[in-house]
């Protein structure tokens, strides 16, 4: 006899606008959502926000233009998150030997409560512990949510869904063409860790070139396996604190939770290996000792949808502007492939170029918009667009593209993107 199993669904609360994912592209969308005065709600899959730049890592990259003279590129809602953070004397400045660039490290528990702020000012209903599985819909028209949470099924409905999972997970259960997870090379993933009780003043004066010298010569003695011959350990905001950036997973469908689960072990076994490694042959680190590793495993790429417009590596390298502008980028290709190495490709003679509206806008589905990591584009110009004050602005256009849709009952492609570039323009976005 066939096993069946039949689950009730409860459903919870219908909003104007239904943000799904709650890192930097979903907080942002939601925040601007509700500030443009939608009835906002926020699902995020974990007990606290942030996503990547909470669980896994300790630095915003692609809020400035390379080399000796950074000008800012990303500014409106991001600068409050930025303010914030400095305001609470938890982040600095650092400049990248990769990409030539200013990042801003910061202290990752302090930014989970930012975010919450941020999030619950604007008058945003939040709900964790919730997992999207399916969608509601009308015909073409996505109208809302069914997530699986400790007591079951819910299901919460929405005028306009902004899907910012990161993984497209929305969009994929609606039938948007996406590429990437399924039937493509991906990026490498990443399992993050820090160090404590590191001699900053030593560890600081050797020069990444030097260590990864050091790396190369470790792994071919034989005597440590460094998948790995460009990672970083960065200095942090925090005293004798260093942050790594060294694992090398490949070869990984995470959506697939088998590849996944095993992606996570072998995250964590190269992290102990690479610690090892540091604590050993580097300078600064011999008396360092392990002070923790990211949540889960970091996810560079997976899906991404196919949307009205698709940015291409010619957009990125050939520093192209569009009308539709709702970001602007000059964050170089990075791309983590396979090998030991790191690809970067530069932005023409150091400038930006723009991310459209469009991609933001999926084929073959009404009532959704995307923001984030998931956005329509190639694998090379997803390479530079994914970093997360891109992502953020991304999710500041969405959150107003998805506010007015809903105000007006009409798609989100719909909205003139004259009025979106307005309102995020008043709020300091630089397009």
């Amino acid at each position: 006899m066939p096993e069946t199993y039949t689950a009730p669904v409860t459903r919870l609360w219908d909003s104007d606008v239904l943000v799904v994912g709650g890192g930097p592209a979903g907080v942002i969308a939601a925040a601007a959502a509700a500030r443009s005065g939608a009835s906002v709600t926020l699902i995020e899959r974990y007990g606290f926000l942030g996503g990547n730049s909470t669980q896994i890592l300790d630095r915003f990259c692609g809020f400035f233009t390379p080399g000796p003279d950074p000008q800012k590129v990303v500014g409106g809602l991001p600068d409050e998150v930025i303010d914030a953070l400095f305001q609470r004397h938890a982040a600095s400045y650092h400049m990248c030997p990769y990409s030539d660039a200013q990042l801003i490290t910061y202290n990752p528990d302090v930014l989970k409560v930012i975010w919450e702020r941020l999030a619950l000012d604007a008058g945003v209903r939040l709900l964790g512990h919730v997992q999207v599985i399916d969608v509601l819909r009308d015909g073409d028209r996505v109208t809302g949510v069914i997530g699986a949470g400790k007591s079951g099924l819910i299901s919460l409905g929405a005028a306009v869904i902004v899907d910012a999972s990161g993984d497209a997970d929305v969009a994929f259960r609606t039938g948007v063409p996406c590429e990437g997870a399924e039937t493509g090379v991906l990026q490498a993933l990443t399992t993050t860790f820090r160090l404590i009780n590191v001699d900053t003043d030593r560890a600081g004066q050797v020069a990444p070139g030097t260590l990864h010298a050091m790396m190369v010569e470790a792994d071919a003695r034989g005597d440590y396996d460094l998948p790995r011959h460009q990672g970083s350990a960065s200095l942090t905001c925090m005293p004798g604190v260093v942050a790594t950036n060294m694992t090398k997973v490949i070869d990984v469908d995470v959506t697939d939770p088998c590849q996944m689960s095993a992606a996570e072990i072998e995250g964590r076994r190269q992290a102990m290996e690479y610690a090892r490694f540091l604590v050993e042959q580097v300078p600064g680190y011999e008396h360092a000792v392990l002070g923790g590793l990211s949540t889960q495993i970091g996810i560079r790429e997976s899906r991404r949808i196919r949307g009205q417009y698709r940015l291409t590596r010619d957009d990125i390298v050939t520093g192209r502007a569009f009308e539709d502008a709702i970001a602007r980028c000059a964050w170089p290709i990075e791309d983590h492939h396979a090998r030991p190495d790191t690809r970067w490709e530069r932005v023409a003679q150091g400038g930006t170029f723009d991310i459209p509206y469009r991609c933001l806008v999926p084929q073959a589905v009404e009532g959704l918009l995307v923001a984030g990591r998931c956005l329509s584009a190639d694998h090379d110009a997803h390479a530079s667009v994914r970093v997360m004050a891109q992502c953020m602005a991304m999710g500041q256009a969405a959150g107003v593209g998805a506010a007015l849709a809903a105000q007006r009952g009409v798609s989100p492609g719909d909205v003139p993107v004259r009025e979106v570039q307005d309102r995020i323009r008043a709020w300091g976005a630089l397009i």
